[in-house]
């Protein structure tokens, strides 16, 4: 199995818009995004030794601490803040990435029980001002990396704090199932990163389903970008101009399972189960994390590595049914939910959607519900 399949480099910016990018009308633009994807390139080789070597520090509870590379390219930098200390003056990606680690802990550790990434209170540490007009933020397997962006495509990624929440969720999908970062299990790895990331941001807001702009990086965009955000739940492919995001089966495509195609497709294709999450949380109302949420955590402890679109409706459509009872009206929302995007789980009822094509059951749901009913009892406590 090839490294950047289990050991990738998480990053918020898909590679096509930085190619697009390369080519804008501005030189100033132009070489940002090509110095960018230079240095991701780079990135992906350290990331790949990482994964064969990274421990994760232990820290018992929320341990933040921010380093400031002072531009430089480098995942170290100056220790600027660590837990429980005041605001640095005059440095605000510091302070919003402090603020954005204890967001996306929040969020894990209130509502899903979860303490930090691994689930052992892992320390959670941040380097902010990365490289030089830097336009990305990843999450490298050890630590969150921000860029500040040039100015005119992106205007700094510790401004939203979904951002942050998506890339931390990386890590949370590395430590449960470790989705593989190719074609459809990919593409869930990004979705599930988006659904928790957007989670974050609602629960830091105090947002309700109805309430939420659903969108991904919103604030983070310069002019050289027309747009609102990276990505839309609630309507992918309108997020900004040249989004290609499909929001059901019919526009699913993949591309070369290679770097320049973005390992088959991961961000674009991602879409279409960020769209369903959607269509479950706006159809059940009051606070995503709650039911749609709970569902949705349940199936990412559940997942393997290699599933894919139609092993998450299934399970997801399953896991709704034991959590709140078969025919609930959480199960259902569930099944209608994928089932108008495309992907119609095994075991629902609901008719096939018009707005995609089904995607037909594998007949592995048996399997798939007992390796789910032993992470459950795990995270029970039982075994």
């Amino acid at each position: 199995m090839m490294c950047h399949h289990r050991n990738p480099l998480y990053c918020i910016v898909p590679p096509e818009l930085l190619r697009k990018l390369s080519e804008h009308a501005d030189p100033a633009v132009q070489q940002a995004a090509r110095q960018t994807l230079i240095n991701t390139a780079r990135l992906r080789g350290q990331r790949e030794i990482l994964g064969l070597t990274f421990a994760g520090h232990p820290g018992g509870g929320l341990r933040r601490t921010i380093f400031d590379a002072h531009g430089a390219a480098t995942t170290h930098g100056t220790r600027v803040r660590g837990e429980g200390e005041p605001p640095v003056a005059g440095n605000d990606a510091v302070n919003e990435a402090y603020d954005g680690l204890g967001a996306t802990y929040k969020l894990y550790k209130d509502i899903f029980k979860r303490d930090s990434i691994d689930n052992k209170g892992m320390r959670l540490d941040a380097v902010v001002h990365y490289d030089f007009q830097f336009n990305n933020a990843f999450w490298n397997g050890a630590q969150m990396i921000f860029g500040d962006g040039d100015g005119a495509a992106f205007i700094g990624f510790t401004k939203a704090v979904d951002v942050i929440g998506h890339e931390l969720t990386h890590g949370v999908t590395e430590f449960t199932c470790n989705l593989e970062y190719h074609f459809q299990s990919g593409a869930l790895n990004e979705s599930m990163s988006d659904v928790f990331g957007s989670l974050v941001k609602q629960y830091a807001l105090q947002q309700t389903a109805a309430t939420a702009d659903w969108l991904i990086g919103n604030g983070i965009l310069g002019p050289a970008i027309h747009g609102v955000a990276l990505r839309s739940m609630k309507a992918p492919g309108t997020a900004f101009e040249g989004d290609d995001q499909p929001s059901t089966m019919a526009g699913y495509f993949e591309t070369p399972d290679t770097e320049r195609g973005d390992f088959g497709g991961v961000h674009r294709n991602s879409g279409i189960p960020n769209h369903a999450f959607f269509l479950v949380a706006t159809s059940l109302g009051g606070n995503a994390w709650d039911d749609a949420g709970q569902i949705w955590y349940d199936t990412l402890l559940a997942l393997n590595a290699t599933s894919n679109f139609q092993d998450c409706a299934n399970l997801s459509f399953s896991l709704a049914g034991i959590r709140f009872g078969s025919d609930s009206q959480q199960q259902k929302a569930v099944g209608e939910a994928w089932t108008q995007v495309g992907v119609k789980p095994a075991g629902s009822t609901t008719a096939a959607g018009t707005n995609g094509q089904v995607v037909s059951a594998d007949g592995s749901l048996k399997g798939v519900l007992q390796h789910a009913a032993l992470e459950l009892q795990k995270v029970a406590g039982l075994l």
